[in-house]
């Protein structure tokens, strides 16, 4: 748990019960049916260790991704696999870009290395330009840290560019871990993935979990694939044996049935989110171009406590390197939420 230490991400809503939340990324529709029932039935069971190798999670995530069984590693949410994959790997030192998810730098600070920041432009939208490829071209770190799409940007780096960098990497003896976890609330997300270069590629993990796609960020549970057996296998001797719970893993194979679900998940997303792009610039907000569940905007007006006084959290980046005060990320949620938080921002910005 944090100690004596403030929450560095969304989803505070302990201090917040009653609000309307669209600080935390989650699927729109909630959690499926049948992860509910299968968590349900995991309680009689519950004074049993669980499987401490996940077979039949394991096993389900296998058919689900099209991927042997070696190249599948589960964790405790997708921050623990951050963290093993960290101090398992031990870089000198490594890069991230700047905005982007913060449990990269504060798991590199953990393990001792050395972190440089890639500052995305807001000139260019907080985009990934081709100053990057000639960046980590003169980058003599070990290890590079993406998340495709980007948190708290909601930009996509395209495939070609992906396989740009994965191709210097290998050239360089750079290490390349890609952040996959929103790919499936993603537009077009399956055509991004890297999962097809995993094969004989030693240098390459890539990071999935259950919170987003699935509603299930109270479980924790997430993936890694990767081809290097011994890298996955120094990741699961820095965590202990049970980690991953026993409603977690039952939670988990009911998930990766569900597909009918984040399927409508995914027709919600695609339909509000341009609605929301455009409203939020008709108030004369600056929008980021998104393809997934999330918009990260600037406004110069305070938003963040006005709108918890009339019942909605919203999260303020500020604390995301790269931005700065003004800077929020608001969700993709149902389109009756979706315009409560659009009718109460017109009336903070425009009375």
């Amino acid at each position: 748990m944090l100690y004596q230490t403030e929450n560095p991400h969304g989803g505070e809503i302990y201090d917040h019960p009653a609000v309307l939340d669209f600080s935390a990324n989650i699927n729109p529709l909630g959690t499926p049916p049948g992860v509910l029932s299968a968590v349900a039935a995991s309680l009689p069971n519950l004074s049993r260790y669980p499987d401490p190798y996940c077979r039949d999670l394991v096993a389900a995530i296998s058919k689900y991704e099209q991927l042997p069984r070696e190249q599948i590693l589960c964790g405790n949410g997708a921050a623990e696999l951050i963290f093993s994959f960290c101090g398992a790997l031990n870089p000198r030192r490594a890069m991230v870009l700047a905005p982007s998810f913060s449990e990269y730098e504060a798991a590199l600070r953990a393990a001792g290395c050395t972190v440089d920041r890639f500052c995305l432009s807001k000139e260019k939208g907080l985009a990934l330009g081709e100053d990057f490829l000639e960046n980590l071209q003169r980058f003599d770190g070990s290890l590079l840290m993406l998340c495709n799409p980007n948190n708290p940007t909601g930009r996509v780096i395209e495939k070609p560019v992906m396989e740009e960098i994965l191709s210097a990497c290998r050239r360089k003896d750079i290490f390349l871990f890609v952040d996959e976890c929103f790919l499936d609330l993603t537009e077009g997300g399956e055509a991004l993935s890297l999962k097809g270069e995993l094969s004989g590629c030693e240098n390459l993990l890539l990071l999935k979990a259950f919170t987003k796609s699935y509603g299930m960020a109270g479980l924790r549970l997430g993936y890694c694939l990767s081809g290097n057996s011994g890298l996955l296998r120094q990741m699961g001797q820095r965590v202990q044996a049970w980690n991953v719970s026993l409603p977690a893993q039952l939670a988990g194979v009911a998930a990766l049935k569900e597909q009918d679900f984040l399927n409508r998940a995914r027709e919600i997303i695609h339909s509000q989110r341009p609605m929301m792009m455009e409203a939020m610039r008709g108030m004369g907000l600056t929008v980021i171009p998104s393809r997934v569940n999330f918009l990260l905007f600037y406004s110069e007006i305070e938003l963040r406590t006005p709108l918890l006084e009339r019942g909605i959290q919203i999260r303020s980046c500020s604390n995301f390197p790269g931005l700065g005060p003004g800077w929020y990320r608001a969700a993709v949620k149902l389109p009756e939420e979706n315009k409560r938080l659009l009718t109460a921002m017109e009336e903070i910005l425009h009375g």
